[in-house]
């Protein structure tokens, strides 16, 4: 799992980029500082927020839980956090069941 300092760099690298909702609801953010200020929101996601999100997401992998949408993550801006993080490479879709169907 990558650090706070570290997803932060990355969020700040896709700055500006189109990202969608679990209900496909289009949105980008803007950073200023330590706030990531989504178009769709008038309030503010902090770098601890982020940090706090990251420590929810790592607790749930490692009790076995897949994080397959933002209620997964329940924190604050978690309906924005996870499809960028989804589309960032710091969470991943559980492998749809290889097993046959019966």
């Amino acid at each position: 799992m990558p650090t706070p300092q570290e997803v932060w760099a990355m969020l700040q690298a896709h700055e500006g980029e189109t990202f969608y909702t679990a209900k496909d609801l289009p949105f980008h953010y803007l950073i200023h500082g330590r706030e990531l200020f989504v178009n769709r929101k008038n309030k503010s996601i902090t770098i601890s927020t982020v940090a706090n999100a990251l420590a929810r997401i790592e607790a749930r992998e490692t009790a076995g839980e897949a994080i397959t949408g933002p209620k997964k993550i329940g924190c604050y801006g978690a309906s924005y956090l996870y499809p960028v993080f989804l589309q960032l490479g710091i969470i991943h879709l559980p492998q749809a069941n290889d097993e046959p169907l019966q």
